[in-house]
């Protein structure tokens, strides 16, 4: 394949020999080199074919704009993540990761940090993942001089689990989405209220059990030492939403063979609570 344009040292795109278009990445592959080039095959970590509607259009837009710093951390992140979390990603994570780490940088920049409303369930429920979002934020600071917000890891970490779950099969989707309508359902008859979905503690109790539902499908239990003095706080002072929490819990047991942990029913109960005082 000979080089078309240069967009950063890791970012070329590239025609092939049945002279369509490709995007190619891999760290250094596009060091000193010009339109017209060849490059050594052995650096390639992706391709990315262009086709029309293609996202690869996005992915150039953002890459040949894309500061060589920022460039570089982003793929040292997603090398730390392919060795950490034991899976190869595809293009399209190189595509959202730099696109939300690029703006991320800008707000910073400017003295804005924004909170990401689910960082106690990404800490708890995707710690391997949390983990490497701390770690992104340290090499971003490395490679660019900018210390971003500690809720930002938050923000890394779910790029990595969205992107582990999207090989999920179809069937495994309607699953995720039908225990998700049932739960809103119980929570529904248990209190006889209509939510109203445009308020902020719907749509976190919504993003909360989608997250939940993937891991009752896919059985992903989390074994951790359960936190009695929250659960007997959640319990005497939301004792209703505690007794939904339950419901569903029995529901998620004999449904989906799948046991709810503690921690589970004091995030359900908090999330039911907020979300049927529309607070």
């Amino acid at each position: 394949m000979k080089i078309e344009k240069v967009y950063n040292n890791n970012v070329v795109l590239a025609k092939a020999g049945d002279s369509s278009e490709v995007i190619v990445m891999g760290k250094g592959i596009g060091f000193q080199k010009r339109s017209g080039d060849v490059f050594d095959k052995s650096l390639i970590e992706k391709t990315f074919v262009i086709q029309e509607n293609d996202s690869a259009d996005q992915l150039k837009a953002i890459y040949q704009d894309l500061p060589q710093e920022e460039s570089d951390a982003i793929f040292k992140i997603i090398q730390e993540a392919e060795t950490r979390l034991n899976h190869i990603f595809q293009a399209n994570v190189y595509l959202t990761l730099a696109d939300h780490i690029h703006y991320a940088i800008q707000r910073t920049k400017e003295g804005i940090d924004l909170t990401n409303p689910l960082a106690f369930e990404v800490k708890k429920f995707y710690r391997r993942e949390y983990e490497l979002g701390k770690i992104g934020l340290e090499l971003i600071a490395e490679h660019t001089g900018v210390m971003m917000a500690p809720d930002e890891a938050t923000s890394i970490a779910l790029h990595f689990v969205n992107a582990q779950k999207e090989g999920q099969l179809i069937e495994e989707t309607m699953k995720v989405t039908r225990i998700v309508q049932d739960i809103l359902n119980i929570v529904r008859l248990h209190f006889g209220v209509a939510f109203d979905e445009d308020s902020i503690s719907y749509n976190r109790f919504y993003t909360h059990l989608q997250y939940f539902a993937q891991r009752v499908v896919m059985g992903e239990v989390f074994q951790t030492a359960p936190d009695t003095f929250l659960l007997e706080q959640v319990k005497a002072n939301y004792p209703n939403a505690y007794k939904c929490a339950n419901k569903i819990s029995t529901y998620v047991g004999s449904a989906h063979h799948f046991q709810v942990g503690t921690d589970e029913i004091v995030y359900l109960t908090i999330h039911i609570h907020r979300v049927v005082q529309q607070k």
